[in-house]
C-alpha cells in the first residue's frame, strides 16, 4: 500500500487539488445563486424640492450650503411688507362687506315695513269701500223714499234735495276710497319690488352670504401669503446645491432648494435579472459603501422594481426605433431595481445621495 501510494503520490495530490478546486467552485456558484451580490448599489433618499408659495425679495437667508436644518426651522424670509399690505384691503373689504350686508339688512327692514303699511292701507281701503256701498245703499233708498212722498205732499222739495245730495256725496266718497285702494295696491307693488331688489342685492342671511365669505375668503388667503413669505424646513435634513444670496427675487411655485431628508435614506441595488428569482421582500441583506469598505450595515430588502426602461425599439431620431448592436453568442441580464431597507446606521457612516454601494442578500423563497 505504501508502494502504491509513494507510487501515485503526485496523481493523488493533482485529484486532491481538482477535487477540492471543484468543490469550492460549486459552493461559490451555490452562494452565488442563493446569496445574489451586486457592486452596482447607489444610497439614495427622498429630496425635497422647496418652493415658496410666493414671489418676492429675499430678505433673510440664515442658512448655508450643505447645512443641517432641524423641521421647523427658518429656511429663508421674503420681504412681507406687500402682503402686509394686501392684508390689509383685504380686511378693510371684508369690513366694508360687512357695512353693507347690514345696511343692505336695514334696507330690507324698511322694506318689509313699507309692505307692512301697504297691506294695513289696503284693508283700511277694503274697509271704507265696504262702509259706502252701505251708505249708497241706504242714501239712494232714502232718496228714493223722499221722491216718493214729495207727491203725496209727506215731504218737502228741501228734504227731497238733501237725500239726493247725500246720496251723491256717498257716490263720491266710494269713488274716493276706490281711488284710495288703487294708490295702495300700487304703493305695495312698490314696495314688494324695493323689497325684492334689496334682497337680490343682500343674498344669503348670515354666514352664508357669499360676499361675505368671499371677503373673509381674501383676509385668509392674504394671511396665508403673509405667512408664505417665511419658508421652514419640512422635516430634519440637508440644504445641498445653495445657490441663493440675500436680494435673490424668488418665484412662486419654482423650485429653489433641494432639501434632503435625513430620515429616509435607503438603498437601491441593481441586480440581473436571473439573480432575483428567489429574492423577496423581507431578505436580509448586508451593504458595504464604497466610502466605508469595512463598516457593513444591516438592511432589509423592502420591495423588487417591476419594469425598466425598455430601450431596444424605444423611439429615437426622426420618430425611428432605436435598435441596440448586440452580439448573439452573448446574452446581457438586464439589472431589476431592488430597493433595501437600513437597520441600523453606524455613527461614524455619513449617508450621501448617490454615492457607491456593494449589496449582498441571503435571497430565501418566497412565502
Amino acid at each position: 500500500m505504501a508502494t502504491f501510494i509513494k507510487q501515485y503520490r503526485s496523481y493523488l495530490l493533482t485529484g486532491s487539488v481538482l477535487l477540492i478546486a471543484v468543490l469550492a467552485f460549486a459552493y461559490k456558484y451555490y452562494d452565488y445563486i442563493n446569496h445574489p451580490w451586486t457592486r452596482d448599489g447607489q444610497v439614495r433618499a427622498k429630496v425635497i424640492q422647496i418652493a415658496p408659495r410666493v414671489s418676492g425679495e429675499i430678505i433673510t437667508l440664515p442658512i448655508k450650503n450643505n447645512q443641517f436644518v432641524k423641521a421647523g426651522e427658518l429656511l429663508f424670509e421674503i420681504d412681507p411688507r406687500t402682503f402686509d399690505n394686501a392684508l390689509a384691503q383685504a380686511t378693510a373689504q371684508l369690513d366694508s362687506a360687512v357695512n353693507n350686508y347690514n345696511s343692505l339688512i336695514e334696507q330690507i327692514k324698511s322694506s318689509e315695513a313699507h309692505v307692512n303699511v301697504s297691506l294695513h292701507a289696503i284693508t283700511q281701503a277694503n274697509a271704507n269701500i265696504d262702509a259706502n256701498l252701505a251708505t249708497i245703499a241706504k242714501n239712494k233708498a232714502e232718496y228714493q223714499r223722499q221722491q216718493e212722498l214729495l207727491p203725496q205732499k209727506a215731504t218737502s222739495l228741501k228734504a227731497v234735495q238733501l237725500a239726493k245730495a247725500n246720496y251723491e256725496i256717498s257716490i263720491e266718497q266710494k269713488k274716493s276710497a276706490e281711488a284710495s285702494l288703487s294708490q295702495a295696491n300700487a304703493t305695495l307693488l312698490a314696495a314688494k319690488a324695493d323689497l325684492a331688489q334689496n334682497r337680490a342685492a343682500l343674498g344669503a342671511m348670515g354666514e352664508d352670504n357669499a360676499k361675505i365669505r368671499a371677503a373673509r375668503a381674501a383676509v385668509e388667503q392674504a394671511k396665508l401669503n403673509l405667512q408664505f413669505t417665511k419658508v421652514i424646513a419640512p422635516v430634519d435634513g440637508y440644504v445641498t446645491n445653495l445657490n441663493l444670496r440675500i436680494s435673490s427675487q424668488v418665484v412662486a411655485n419654482q423650485p429653489i432648494i433641494a432639501f434632503v431628508d435625513v430620515n429616509s435614506y435607503w438603498i437601491s441595488g441593481f441586480f440581473k435579472e436571473n439573480s432575483v428569482g428567489n429574492m423577496c421582500p423581507g431578505n436580509r441583506a448586508v451593504i458595504t459603501l464604497m466610502s466605508y469598505p469595512d463598516t457593513p450595515i444591516e438592511g432589509v430588502v423592502t420591495d423588487l422594481g417591476w419594469g425598466i426602461a425598455q430601450q431596444t425599439g424605444s423611439t429615437g431620431f426622426e420618430l425611428l426605433p432605436t435598435i441596440n448592436p448586440t452580439f448573439e453568442w452573448i446574452r446581457l441580464a438586464q439589472r431589476i431595481p431592488v430597493n433595501i431597507k437600513l437597520l441600523d446606521i453606524p455613527e461614524n457612516v455619513a449617508l450621501r445621495v448617490g454615492s457607491t454601494a456593494s449589496v449582498l442578500v441571503f435571497s430565501e423563497p418566497c412565502s
